[in-house]
């Protein structure tokens, strides 16, 4: 996928008309002069559209585990607590890997061992990943 000059330029422009708008609120003010001195970085997607539009992804599967915990409380136990983020880490990559975490799981506790190891899969995927 290529940038596409106009676009870029119509998109160019309409941020810095939006970001030229004043309030009579000065805070807002100035977090809008803030949002415009970053707009390089903010529309570098335009220069990059294979760009992922955040860089966050270990952050996002955190997060997971905190909404978890708001809804469940906390666990009983210090081992509870252990087996639980065990289990949102392994959930939470073979997302990420496109593995079912059903199937991985049952394919472990039943001694089956037929799916790669999730460890295998991160080594496959960043082997194949473009430098």
């Amino acid at each position: 996928m290529k940038p596409i000059p106009d676009k870029k330029e119509a998109l160019s422009k309409r941020f810095d008309a939006l970001f030229a708008t004043t309030t009579d609120y000065e805070e807002l003010n100035e977090r809008i002069l803030k949002t415009l001195a970053k707009k390089t970085v903010l529309l570098q997607v335009l220069e990059l559209p294979l760009l992922p539009l955040h860089n966050n992804a270990a952050e996002l599967g955190a997060r997971v585990q905190a909404r978890v915990r708001d809804v469940s409380f906390q666990t009983r136990s210090e081992k509870g607590t252990l087996i639980k983020d065990s289990f949102m880490t392994i959930n939470q990559t073979a997302k990420k890997l496109g593995v079912s975490f059903y199937d991985y799981v049952y394919d472990r506790v039943s001694g089956q061992f037929e799916l790669p190891s999730l460890a295998e899969l991160i080594t496959q995927n960043t082997q194949t990943m473009p430098v």
